[in-house]
């Protein structure tokens, strides 16, 4: 009786087979599947296919879709913040620099509208920090009389 041969598995030298290299393939896929999509919509077979993976591998680097939404979202904080660096002494500088990251990565505004409508309320620590770290420069800023105080700083 013929038997076939098993497929021989070719891989392909040239591509890192690495955690890192898979986890960030994942959350590129993910970004943009979370964005067009929100957390609710967005599926795990079509993030695992776009990253060209198997979708058990986002359970295994994320535990679950919320989890890698969660991923998703604070690499996307983070970015924005590294984008746009608060400046107390240049705050139009500072606005545009945040305007332009937002204007040239629209998906990261939809992934920002996604998380308040799907989890209202709930902001990250790094966010979080960042606003603090805001106002603290800001109201330094207003003390110095380098800003001025007519506004209080939350405004």
């Amino acid at each position: 009786m013929y038997r076939p041969a098993p497929p021989v598995l070719v891989y392909d030298e040239a591509v890192p087979r690495d955690s890192r290299t898979t986890k960030a393939g994942l959350l590129r896929a993910a970004t943009d599947e979370f964005a067009a999509h929100g957390i609710a919509g967005a599926r795990v077979d079509r993030i695992a296919a776009a990253a060209g993976y198997n979708k058990n591998l986002i359970y295994v680097h994320f535990g679950s879709k919320e989890q890698l939404f969660d991923a998703v979202y604070e690499a996307a904080v983070a970015d924005i913040l590294a984008a746009a660096p608060f400046d107390a002494d240049d705050l139009p500088g500072y606005a545009g620099a945040l305007f332009d990251f937002h204007f040239s990565h629209p998906h990261l505004m939809r992934l920002a509208r996604w998380h308040s409508l799907e989890r209202p309320g709930e902001v990250l620590p790094l966010a979080e920090q960042a606003n603090a770290e805001k106002l603290r420069l800001l109201s330094a800023a207003q003390g110095d009389g380098r800003v001025d105080a007519g506004l209080p700083p939350q405004a």
